[in-house]
């Protein structure tokens, strides 16, 4: 009679804990003062598993927000990088035009040398003049070249600033990405385990002990 007693009772619990669980977590506190130790351990476990998977789901929008900020901030270097180098191709082509304008006055500069040689008697005066041009020309390549050269170190420090920033925005990113896949698995994991925990609680605890019987050998 005992035994008997027991099975009775034991369904009643186990549908009465189903019945809380089912429930919101706000109205789980009501009822807990009807429920053994047992059923209350089972309902604190349920409770932590809903706040874990509550808590991942905050981390994981959280990070997907950082992760989206960080590929935009990223993608604004790159626009940054190609804008500086048009401007740099745009300067160096300056550079050669007058580079090349050098060239066409050198050569003009060489065809007045020539005719200084023919007519060195009649027109020193004339020669002086070019000269004095010359080495004013001659000046401003010099400043050009230092400037092309300045320009260029300039390029190839913020290309290496650039390089450098976005390397460590792609580290910083691949991190961000590690957290979220390792979040995820976490709420993949907690996922199953209140999936699993609700099949459990699903099946009467009678038909359980009478399926140990059956597997003991016991008819």
């Amino acid at each position: 009679m005992v035994q008997k007693m027991q099975i009775s009772e034991e369904p009643e619990i186990e549908t009465e804990i189903v019945d809380v669980v089912e429930q919101p977590v706000g109205m789980i506190s009501t009822g807990k003062a009807q429920l053994d130790k047992k059923s209350l351990d089972l309902i604190f476990a349920v409770e932590q598993m809903i706040q874990a998977r509550q808590h991942a789901e905050t981390n994981i929008h959280e990070l997907q927000d950082r992760l989206t900020h960080t590929n935009g901030h990223v993608e604004r270097l790159n626009r940054d990088i190609k804008n500086l180098s048009k401007v740099i191709d745009e300067r160096e082509k300056n550079v050669m035009e007058l580079e090349k304008k050098l060239i066409e006055k050198n050569l003009k500069v060489d065809q007045v040398l020539e005719d200084y040689r023919e007519l060195q008697a009649s027109l020193s005066t004339e020669i002086d003049e070019l000269k004095n041009s010359i080495d004013l020309e001659q000046q401003k390549y010099v400043n050009l070249v230092q400037k092309h050269n300045e320009a260029h170190a300039e390029k190839l420090k913020k290309m290496n600033e650039l390089e450098e920033k976005i390397g460590r925005l792609e580290t910083e990113n691949a991190h961000l990405k590690q957290k979220y896949d390792t979040v995820r698995q976490e709420k993949t994991y907690l996922s199953s385990m209140i999936s699993d925990f609700t099949n459990r609680m699903s099946v009467p605890f009678g038909n359980t002990g009478n399926e140990r019987k059956e597997g003991n050998g016991d008819v």
